[in-house]
């Protein structure tokens, strides 16, 4: 780390400050790191590796990225103020290629968007993707897409605009187009250490014993018999997507190499797909072990050796309980995002049954968790909508399980309940009777339906409930994230059904195209797409305008005597905001019981008292107090 010949005492000076810091990182997580990695591997020699590999890569960091590092760094909480909201996309369908985003930085920014998740990106082989989920480089951008040096001149017009950029890491397994797993089945022996292979099918019936499945229909087991290698490959997901062997070094190293050249492309979110399954153990679910957590804890500490302004953001499909040890302990932390799955589906169960009950018991769990922990929350993504409620308190309240599930999807198709939605289900299992749900938020709110049928007064409704389920989502404590298209009600795109490479997979249902002529009437408040564009904005700076909405809130739900109508209070420094959100298509009247005074609705500037509460059809109101309580 020495320096060069011939350079000025000026530069000398800024390369022995960049080594001390980079040194003062490196000696305060030294012996934590050394301590897990031995623990788990048991090679000094490879965590020598490691350790320069790591001084390379912030050698290699650019300048301008350092910076934002050390400005992180003193502002350590810089991602939990009210001023953070996500948009996901896909590249391709949002404007065709990574240039083409640059170009929509405007749009984005006139979105109120300062995160967006670039859906993935890097090379995997056409028809073998499961939606670019199978790497077959980790430093290749789909070519479709554009190329290494389009993605790190996006992230820098991101950085100029104060737009942070999240990539998807996924570090369980490869393409079986990769480097690797082709020379693995060649019968290298070294490639082959770095899955998990076996010439007959003795061990893996064992796991199969233990280990569930992730898709037992469309891709039953989790080993994959290759006849040209006569070998058995351990395949989770899909056939095409070979699980990695943390169980070795050397995949832990390169992986982690993988991820430090990303963050060095100008990355602020680095997402960790599929968390709970990279460590693998015979005789265990494979899920969720206590290693993984060893794994996670150490990218972090590397993350914060070379790149501390990056954030981890893991996605674990779980209940918040559940999740929050990803979170790792505030002397300890592992990620620093987690996505709140399940609140997201429980959201879904309200709008079918017009019952908040499991949804206020969700959000109170979620108030109770550390402050500490940053959630994300969307209403819909790029995946499916899977019905992973909690069974033993609805079995209380009379709903079972089955055939719980089975009017959850009969309402979203628009089958049962009054229902105004449109959608397909996805991985339906007759024998089971489970199924997931594909949908756009716009469809499953009704407004395909009205608009196929010219009912105004159906539209409207439909509107409501969209801006509604907005408007709660900005309450909960954590960052909304929108989804491509839902900023102006896009709809469900059947057009997949014409593409032999996405036919058999209706999550393509929502993952259609931007429709940027819609977009343009954004500005027509009197099309859809302007009416829900600009209740939005308005919801986003209100959220903007008051701290009581950045992430270390108090958060509460408060009883309103109606099972259709969810409340929740939000207070920080002596600020409060009240939101109340009607899930039923009738008017209602409520009364808060605790609330005294005068509110003002922050939203449409009506005032009103909390003993007498005017609740239009799908109605929502942001109050904040107008007299001292």
């Amino acid at each position: 780390m020495g320096g060069k010949k011939g350079e000025t005492s000026q530069t000398k000076d800024k390369v022995s400050r960049a080594e001390a810091t980079y040194r003062k990182r490196f000696d305060r997580h030294l012996d934590e790191l050394r301590w897990l990695y031995m623990e788990l591997y048991d090679n000094g020699s490879m965590f020598a590796e490691l350790c320069d590999n790591l001084y390379r890569f912030y050698e290699e960091r650019a300048k301008d990225l350092k910076k934002l590092d050390r400005e992180r760094e003193k502002a350590p909480d810089w991602y939990k103020k009210n001023d953070m909201l996500g948009m996901m996309l896909y590249i391709d369908n949002f404007a065709g290629n990574l240039r083409g985003v640059q170009e929509k930085l405007d749009y984005l920014k006139s979105c109120n968007v300062n995160y967006i998740h670039l859906m993935p990106f890097l090379d995997t082989p056409k028809g073998r993707s499961d939606g670019g989920y199978a790497v077959a480089d980790f430093r290749k951008v789909q070519p479709q897409l554009g190329t290494m040096e389009d993605l790190e001149s996006l992230t820098a017009a991101c950085r100029k605009e104060g737009i942070n950029v999240c990539v998807d890491f996924v570090m369980n397994h490869t393409s079986e187009d990769h480097e690797w797993a082709k020379r693995a089945r060649a019968g290298e022996g070294e490639y082959m250490s770095r899955y998990f292979f076996f010439d007959n099918d003795a061990i893996p019936n064992e796991y199969e014993k233990t280990v569930p499945q992730v898709f037992p229909t469309t891709a039953p087991g989790n080993f994959t018999w290759l006849a040209d290698a006569g070998h058995f490959v351990m395949t989770s997901f899909y056939p095409y997507q070979w699980d990695l062997n943390y169980g070795n070094p050397r995949v832990f190293n390169e992986m982690m190499y993988n991820f430090l050249y990303l963050a060095n492309k100008g990355m602020d979110v680095i997402r960790i797909d599929a968390v709970p399954y990279i460590w693998k153990e015979l005789h265990t679910s494979c899920r969720n072990l206590k290693q993984v957590h060893t794994i996670v804890r150490m990218m972090r500490m590397i993350s914060e050796i070379v790149c501390p302004g990056v954030l981890l953001l893991g996605e674990v499909v779980m209940e918040p309980e559940k999740v929050a040890p990803y979170f790792g302990t505030v002397e300890k932390p592992e990620c620093h995002m987690l996505y709140n799955v399940t609140t997201m589906a429980t959201t879904w169960h309200t709008v079918a049954t017009r019952d908040v009950r499991l949804l206020k018991r969700q959000l109170d769990i979620v108030s109770s968790l550390p402050k500490e922990y940053v959630f994300l929350n969307y209403l819909r993504c790029h995946d499916d909508i899977g019905w992973g409620l909690d069974y033993d308190t609805l079995l209380l309240w009379g709903f079972e399980e089955r055939s719980h599930k089975q009017y959850l999807n009969d309402y979203f198709q628009g089958y049962a309940g009054g229902s105004g939605s449109r959608g397909e289900l996805y991985n339906a299992d007759p024998v089971s009777g489970d199924a997931r749900f594909c949908g756009t938020t716009a469809s499953m709110c009704g407004i395909e339906k009205a608009g196929f049928e010219q009912d105004e007064k159906a539209m409207e409704r439909a509107i409501r409930l969209d801006v509604t389920l907005h408007a709660y989502m900005f309450m909960q404590s954590g960052i909304p994230v929108l989804y491509s298209g839902d900023e102006i009600g896009q709809i469900n795109d059947y057009s997949y059904k014409e593409d032999p490479d996405k036919a058999a997979d209706s999550r393509y249902l929502h993952r259609g195209k931007m429709n940027w002529t819609l977009a343009k009437q954004a500005q027509d408040e009197k099309s859809v797409e302007g009416q829900i564009f600009a209740q939005l904005d308005r919801l986003e700076k209100i959220r903007r305008s008051k701290k009581a909405f950045v992430t270390q809130a108090d958060m509460r739900t408060l009883d309103t005597g109606d099972r259709n109508v969810l409340c929740i209070d939000r207070s920080f420094e002596g600020e409060e905001i009240i939101g109340i959100f009607n899930f039923s298509e009738f008017d209602k009247e409520v009364s808060l019981s605790g609330i005294e005074g005068e509110y003002k609705d922050m939203f449409t500037g009506r005032k009103m008292r909390p003993e007498k509460i005017m609740l239009s059809a799908y109605g929502f109101y942001y109050l904040s107090s107008v007299t001292k309580r």
